[in-house]
């Protein structure tokens, strides 16, 4: 078993253990509870949270990077492949830093949430199916 393994294996067992006896290893002076669980279909390898909370990213045994948002809602999934041991996240969440130990790399990838705007029904120029979209409000009262 690897460093990293021993680590994470560490880590997990720093955060579970805990919780199972959560009643007999509270302190006087510290108060916590679970926040949320993510049941996963595959082995959990790293976690990087962003820097605002609002997504978690998990890097699965699989080779894939599981998106959540702070809901528990699954949102995207990245393949980066099975040699990817590590994912930390840039100080404003949109870079994601990839390492491989087996590759001996360090991959810096950006990453960019499409956001769509539901426009039906808003007045518009142009034909309806153009890849941009621009609704134009005049009525400012």
């Amino acid at each position: 078993m690897n460093w990293k393994n021993r680590k994470l294996i560490m880590v997990l067992i720093l955060v579970i253990v805990p919780g199972a006896f959560a009643g007999v290893l509270a302190s006087d002076n510290l108060e916590w509870d679970v926040y949320q669980t993510l049941k996963l279909d595959a082995t959990p390898i790293d976690v990087a949270l962003t820097p605002d909370g609002r997504k978690i990213f998990i890097l699965t045994e699989k080779g894939e990077i599981l998106i959540y948002s702070s809901s528990n809602r699954p949102e995207a999934k990245i393949d980066v492949g099975k040699h990817v041991d590590q994912i930390k996240l840039g100080p404003r969440g949109d870079t994601l830093i990839l390492s491989s130990g087996k590759n001996k790399t360090v991959q810096v990838v950006t990453i960019d949430f499409i956001q769509t705007i539901n426009t039906s029904g808003a007045p518009f120029k142009g034909p309806a199916d153009a890849p941009v979209v621009i609704a134009v409000f005049d009525d400012f009262q």
